[in-house]
């Protein structure tokens, strides 16, 4: 027995699936790889032993090439399927141990259970279930009929598992950037994606948790502040604490929208993303500074991803149609490729070039816009959901998805526009600045830029009213008047027909003459009243208002002469002689 205990260290710990040996320090690694990267199929065969009765069949995507076709596995079995086994011999002597057992109660007890023979059962190993809520590789596994008539949005279908799969944000993770070296080392920092809605956010946190996955480096977890709770926030990392010191595995928690969250909620990661016991990736669509804890943001990189450019979606929107198996009508016609002859039974859906780039074009760089009209357009001309797709001589549709499918799908360009965040902001400073700079072309376009999202008449005509006096003031003394008039009539009618008198005031103010003496020299008194030492100076007595006989007799408004034309002292006595319109801040 000495001898026999030697042969396997005490701390070795036995895989449940291929049933080697390993340290405890490399277990969490090896099962990761035996069942993410196909060595299940390899351990299971009979030659590596296996659970008993099992049918193995062919059925596996390529990446599982040593599985048999249809190979039975031993039918010697344990007793006892352990997670982890820490010695051999004291596996099998507990074997025998129930075996014996079970034979001498097996005709007295009832209640234990005896092993009969069984058909053997057939496991495909490999495969995927259609609906399982897994990314699918749709150009491998499924038909372009099974991904249209999918219950999942097309965006979910084909999210990229890889890096090289990710288009559009070159400048963050690209080829030799900081962040790409960091992502390929797996030592990822807790993060904050920072961009606007369908610009691949959510992406990059699922290529992060493919890759940790893979590897078996780190779990990840996956939150949404819209609909989870504090609570299911410290349950998460309580289970992070015991992976940590049980696995010695790190946690990756993914919470999108985390701009839902609020300050005290945000607070409840602060000590745990400090000490590392979670690496915290928040998904956000507005701006960190204002609804991101500063302390959070203090311990976390953020990571601005830019609005998708049209050449990144047209990289997208290619590899959708060349997954689903589409062909580009125009490049069919210019270049014919031989075709398989089994695919003479299957419907052919051809799509213009030109219904690509309006989809590229009028998404307004949101990719899960894209595809998903993009699948819109082709479900409704194949007819996936209430046709066949053959036609009535049983031969094969020819679809071709048109410029005009598209567009009916898509009805008007997708604006991007929140009133309540920064593009709120964002909008408005340009417009103003536009206006400043009497360009009255890239005025209005701000302005529609706004109105067409959907902002509020009223607001806009407040700020033209606050331009009219800061930016034109006394060049132009009537701008004042015309902007209040169009608050007014945008108060009087409303929308959509105010719409005219905003752009009408807004091109009067564009064109008007500049002037911020007024706004400048206001500004300048209140630099002067900031920085005045010691206690205010007092009204002079002769500017006073005398309303009793008291105050006359202290000499209140002695001295005053009520004539214009007469030169007289109006400013207290320490600060005569100043002109706040010639003056700067600095110089007061």
């Amino acid at each position: 027995m000495a001898n026999d205990t030697t042969d396997t260290p005490p701390d070795s710990v036995q895989c449940p699936v291929c049933f080697k040996d390993f340290n405890s320090d490399s277990i969490n690694g090896h099962l990761d790889e035996c069942l993410l990267k196909g060595d299940t199929a390899r351990c299971l065969l009979p030659d590596g032993g296996g659970p008993p009765g099992k049918k193995f069949c062919s059925e596996a995507p390529p990446h599982f090439p040593d599985c048999g076709d249809h190979q039975t596995a031993p039918s010697t079995s344990l007793g006892v399927f352990s997670m982890f086994h820490g010695n051999k011999k004291k596996v099998s002597l507990q074997n025998d141990t129930d075996a014996s057992f079970t034979n001498k109660h097996a005709g007295g007890n009832k209640g234990v259970k005896r092993s009969l023979p069984a058909e053997p059962e057939t496991v495909c190993l490999g495969t995927r279930k259609k609906n399982d809520g897994q990314t699918l590789n749709a150009a491998q596994t499924l038909s372009l009929r099974t991904l249209m008539t999918s219950n999942k949005p097309l965006a979910a279908l084909l999210r990229p598992n890889t890096l090289e799969e990710y288009f559009g944000q070159s400048k963050v993770v690209g080829q030799e950037t900081l962040m790409r070296f960091v992502l390929d080392s797996q030592e990822i920092p807790s993060l904050i994606l920072w961009g606007p809605p369908g610009c691949g956010k959510t992406t990059l946190a699922h290529i992060i948790a493919s890759t940790s996955k893979k590897k078996g480096t780190a779990r990840f977890v996956t939150l949404s502040a819209t609909s989870s709770s504090t609570a299911e926030v410290r349950e998460v990392i309580k289970q992070a604490e015991n992976e940590l010191r049980l696995c010695k595995r790190r946690t990756i928690l993914f919470v999108d929208e985390i701009h839902r969250f609020n300050k005290s909620q945000q607070d409840t990661f602060l000590p745990h993303v400090e000490c590392g016991t979670v690496t915290l990736i928040g998904a956000t669509t507005e701006n960190p500074s204002f609804q991101v804890n500063s302390a959070l943001l203090s311990r976390c990189r953020v990571l601005v991803l830019e609005k998708l450019s049209v050449e990144a979606m047209g990289s997208i929107l290619e590899r959708a149609v060349a997954a689903l198996g589409i062909r580009v009508l125009e490049q069919e016609q210019s270049n014919p490729k031989h075709t398989d002859p089994t695919d003479e039974n299957k419907p052919k859906v051809f799509i213009e070039q030109k219904a690509m780039d309006t989809i590229a074009y009028l998404c307004d760089g949101d990719a899960r816009a894209g595809l998903n009209s993009l699948q819109l357009a082709v479900q409704a001309q194949g007819g996936w959901n209430r046709a066949s797709p053959f036609g009535p001589d049983d031969s094969p549709k020819e679809i071709v998805v048109k410029e005009k499918h598209v567009k009916e799908g898509l009805q008007r360009s997708h604006v991007l526009y929140d009133k309540a965040g920064e593009e709120h902001y964002n909008c408005i400073s340009a417009l103003h600045k536009s206006m400043r700079g009497s360009h009255e072309n890239a005025a209005l376009y701000w302005l529609g830029r706004m109105l067409e999202g959907g902002e509020d008449p009223l607001y806009v005509a407040r700020r033209l009213i606050s331009f009219a006096s800061e930016d034109v003031g006394m060049a132009d003394p009537l701008a004042l008047s015309q902007a209040v008039s169009t608050f007014q009539a945008c108060h009087f009618i409303g929308m959509p027909q105010c719409e005219v008198n905003l752009a009408q005031c807004v091109v009067y103010l564009s064109r008007a003459p500049k002037s911020m003496e007024v706004h400048m020299a206001y500004n300048n008194v209140k630099a002067c009243l900031r920085n005045h030492k010691g206690p205010m100076p007092p009204v002079p007595l002769h500017l006073r208002n005398a309303s009793s006989r008291l105050m006359k007799q202290l000499g209140y408004g002695k001295g005053y002469i009520y004539d214009s034309n007469v030169e007289q002292e109006f400013l207290p006595e320490e600060l005569r002689g100043i002109n706040f319109f010639t003056r700067t801040n600095s110089s007061l």
